[in-house]
């Protein structure tokens, strides 16, 4: 019970702040409510990620950035209590998270982030959240657009070797993505850069990246217009764009992305609408047998305000869990929890 009002009284609270704000819509009237919103923290939530804990599930945890000069990276666990911060950070943006980088022998899931003040990423080992990096590695050496935002991580199947898309605040069309494979130099994690791409609007900018490791692919939100899509392995050479989805679904910014794994090829593609406080819903394995074809399936709406970054997963988490869970940030300096069926309900009846 006491969990139940703690949720109603943050929901409360961010519902007020953003009604008096005339910039901000208000959360919709039929809004998912989340399962569990997190500790506030201090400046600015923007995005998060999912460790998933390989010898007990519910004792996962969420990482999430705060951005700010001062910032640095939260680990929460599955009721919304912070965990742990990271040393601090100069406006980390973005973060992902993947399983088993090879540092100094031993297999190192990581927590990667792209600090934006200091143009650099930043690595951490999981699930102590400490710095793996040596201070830091360079990213857009030799730019003059640089300010590097939106990160995502591809585990390539095929040797389970890892590799960061790195994105930045602008940059010019063909080269704006820059992929680095991560590797280990002694006892602190490396990265090169094996590949530029990436086609840009110049619209607004490109920060939401996400990655499907098992399918392959790259998606990424050219904002204010639209979904773009392309083949995740550096090694086949091709930066042909595969898709460009989801150009007139959104009310402005296109922003989070996080997909949602049923099985090894089906699920979701959820992107946030931002400035309409809803989560646009696209099938993952395509429609009428194209795989590059990403018809909408659904609008969901979320309690989240102004959502930025967003992760899911459909490993049982625990009773709370159990076919998964959703998470989004939102002003008022959370992260919102979402147990998957409720996410799940919505786009069912949107299908009939």
């Amino acid at each position: 019970m006491k969990n139940k009002s703690l949720v109603a009284l943050l929901l409360l609270s961010i519902s007020f702040t953003a009604c008096k704000d005339d910039k901000l819509a208000p959360v919709q009237p039929n809004a998912v409510k989340p399962t569990v919103v997190t500790e506030a923290l201090p400046h600015d939530t923007d995005d998060p990620s999912i460790w998933i804990n390989p010898t007990d599930a519910s004792k996962s945890i969420i990482v999430g950035t705060d951005k700010d000069t001062d910032g640095g990276l939260y680990a929460f666990d599955l009721n919304g209590k912070i965990l742990k911060k990271s040393i601090p950070l100069k406006r980390p943006n973005n973060v992902d998270i993947a399983y088993g980088l090879i540092i100094d022998g031993k297999k190192v899931d990581v927590a990667v982030t792209t600090e934006r003040e200091s143009n650099k990423i930043r690595i951490f080992s999981l699930p102590d959240l400490e710095p793996i990096d040596n201070g830091g590695i360079e990213v857009f050496e030799g730019e003059a657009q640089r300010d590097p935002m939106g990160i995502s991580l591809y585990t390539r199947p095929s040797d389970q070797k890892i590799f960061a898309i790195v994105g930045r605040k602008t940059g010019p069309s063909g080269t704006y993505l820059w992929q680095y494979e991560l590797s280990g130099n002694g006892k602190f994690a490396a990265a090169k850069v094996v590949r530029k791409f990436g086609t840009y609007s110049g619209k607004k900018e490109i920060e939401a990246i996400a990655v499907d490791n098992e399918l392959g692919f790259i998606y990424y939100c050219d904002e204010q217009v639209g979904i773009r899509k392309y083949k995740a392995d550096p090694a086949l050479n091709d930066n042909k764009e595969l898709a460009f989805f989801g150009q007139k679904d959104f009310k402005a910014d296109h922003e989070g992305i996080a997909i949602y794994k049923k099985t090894d090829s089906t699920g979701y593609i959820l992107v946030s609408n931002q400035q309409a406080n809803s989560f646009m819903v696209y099938p993952r394995e395509g429609a009428n047998g194209n795989p590059n074809n990403h018809p909408l399936l659904a609008e969901v709406p979320t309690s989240t305000i102004e959502c930025d970054g967003a992760d899911a997963t459909s490993v049982n988490l625990g009773p709370k869990f159990k076919n998964g869970l959703f998470v989004a940030m939102s002003n008022g300096m959370t992260f919102h929890y979402y147990t998957w069926d409720l996410i799940q309900k919505r786009i069912d009846e949107a299908k009939k």
